[in-house]
């Protein structure tokens, strides 16, 4: 089976790309906020319609390197694309059963798991720059939640949930380095990724309820935008900086996720940070700027490079 060719991209462009893909991802709220959809079904049509958006660039890239086994590309979607499902589902429904800022909390203590994702599967160590960036922005996550988060039994599976969401986030993205390493394109790793994790969300749905979506223009509107921008902008933007780019920094850069999103449910619901909001912005983007001033390539790309 053919391999990645050496990808020579300047990692500034890198850096860039998960950028705008944070971004994207970010403002996903607005989307499930916005959409009237089944939680599990719009988990399901998001991954789905993704994959139907990117299929040119799958066909394209599958003509281009016809000799890539399709067998072992599909297996090398499978348990990413499982564990996407997964985590989606339990996010929703999590992000449900408890507070937002409980919520928050649990997706943006990833910093925490990444390391020993990327340490077992890749002996990838956290540097010392990592860690003091890693300290920093935790200080501001704990600020952030501190006034809001509500610990009680009725929240508890709620938590429960959008911990072990967390959990496979983190393992899904881990996952895309070695897999993408063994690809010779993007495209044919989150191709059949997104379709497995929808195939997946769609059956699980199905035995759950109707799976027809809402036909108004609005809402298949949002549903669209979920897929366009936060699925195959911002998800595949996260799993090819895992490629070429240390798992910690993608880690933290995603972490200014909060930021973007603060600033969209401002503008679009007129939520008005409190003033812990941006001091605990100010903790956290100074970890981000650590290890973005430098960023360095993960250690499997710098031996090819």
């Amino acid at each position: 089976m053919s391999r990645s060719t050496p990808d020579k991209t300047p990692l500034l462009l890198v850096f860039a790309a998960l950028v705008v893909g944070i971004s994207c991802s970010a403002i996903s709220f607005v989307f499930i906020r916005e959409s009237v959809e089944r939680s599990i079904m719009l988990a399901a049509w998001r991954v789905l319609l993704a994959a139907l958006i990117l299929a040119p660039a799958y066909y394209s890239a599958r003509k281009r390197f016809g000799d890539a086994s399709f067998i072992n590309v599909v297996k090398r979607s499978l348990i990413p694309g499982l564990i996407l499902s997964i985590h989606f589902i339990a996010w929703v429904i999590g992000a449900r059963l408890t507070p937002g800022a409980n919520a928050t909390l649990m997706v943006n203590l990833m910093p925490l798991v990444m390391p020993f994702f990327m340490y077992f599967l890749y002996q990838e160590s956290l540097q010392r720059r990592e860690l003091m960036a890693t300290g920093l922005a935790l200080i501001g996550i704990i600020i952030l939640s501190v006034n809001d988060v509500q610990i009680n039994q009725e929240h508890f599976t709620g938590d429960v949930l959008c911990l072990i969401s967390m959990v496979l986030f983190a393992a899904y993205l881990s996952l895309a380095r070695n897999n993408l390493e063994a690809v010779p394109s993007v495209w044919l790793y989150v191709v059949p990724m997104y379709t497995v994790a929808g195939l997946c969300s769609l059956l699980i749905a199905a035995a759950t309820g109707p799976i027809m979506p809402t036909f108004d223009w609005y809402n298949l509107l949002m549903v669209f935008l979920l897929a366009a921008l936060s699925t195959v902008i911002g998800h595949t933007a996260l799993n090819y900086a895992m490629k070429r780019l240390r798992g910690q920094t993608v880690t933290l850069m995603n972490l200014s996720g909060f930021a973007i999103a603060g600033y969209a449910g401002y503008l679009v619901y007129d939520e008005v940070p409190t003033r812990w909001f941006y001091l605990a912005g100010a903790f956290i983007v100074s970890g981000i700027v650590i290890v973005a001033l430098k960023p360095k390539a993960s250690s499997g790309s710098a031996q090819k490079s």
